[in-house]
């Protein structure tokens, strides 16, 4: 199976050329998705052996996601993965979080960082994720144990039916209201999540604006 790692960043000049150097012998591909950077993340993702899609302005997350999983797509990958440039995650994983699809028990896989280990994180964090498990479970029916992990793994054929569209950070949410909406096989696996200084800082998950991923959420889901 070719397994392509597709990775959004924004402003991730210090840490995405580490982060592509360690993903690279891991995966088949991996594809960095520049979200409207004003620094040299391109260029360095690119030196470090990406292959980059640039967005010309910022458009969110979501977005940087849904771009680089249709690029992976058209390049023949059987397995996408979604991991962060900031350093947070364990490439190493990568292998524990595909293994489910690569042997036909699953079609998405998401990483927990509460079934496996999270250092550093801060309480602010920490209720704002719990409390994100019980929103997610209200609205899709399904409870994970770690409803915005930004670590997961879908199959091709699973990508190719979801409907997905929310362009920053509700699209984690989006994505399990439609693994539940076509009823997917999904399982959890866990992961090892580090939060650093410079992660807390420069994560696009950093600072979540809750109010506008509800409202996003209830936008898509109500009133479209």
């Amino acid at each position: 199976m070719k397994i392509i790692v597709v990775i959004p960043a924004y402003n991730e000049s210090l840490s995405v050329a580490a982060v592509v150097t360690a993903v690279r012998p891991l995966a088949d591909e991996v594809i960095v998705v520049d979200d409207g950077s004003s620094d040299n993340t391109a260029s360095l993702a690119l030196s470090a052996g990406a292959r980059v899609l640039q967005h010309l302005v910022n458009l969110g997350y979501g977005a940087a996601l849904i771009s680089g999983s249709h690029e992976a797509l058209a390049r023949g990958a059987d397995i996408i993965v979604h991991f962060d440039a900031d350093g947070q995650f364990e490439p190493s994983q990568i292998s524990a979080v595909t293994a489910p699809i690569v042997n036909n028990q699953v079609e998405v896989v998401f990483g927990s960082r509460f079934l496996g280990e999270v250092v550093n994180i801060s309480w602010l964090r920490l209720i704002t994720l719990k409390l994100a498990i019980y929103f997610t479970w209200f609205l899709s029916g399904i409870k994970l144990t770690d409803a915005h992990n930004g670590f997961r793994a879908t199959s091709r054929a699973a990508w190719q039916k979801m409907k997905l569209h929310q362009s920053r950070m509700a699209f984690s949410s989006e994505i399990v209201d439609e693994v539940a909406r076509q009823k997917l096989h999904y399982q959890e696996v866990p992961v090892k999540v580090r939060y650093t200084t410079y992660s807390r800082a420069h994560s696009q998950q950093g600072s979540w604006p809750a109010l506008k991923i509800i409202k996003d959420i209830f936008w898509n889901k109500f009133l479209s």
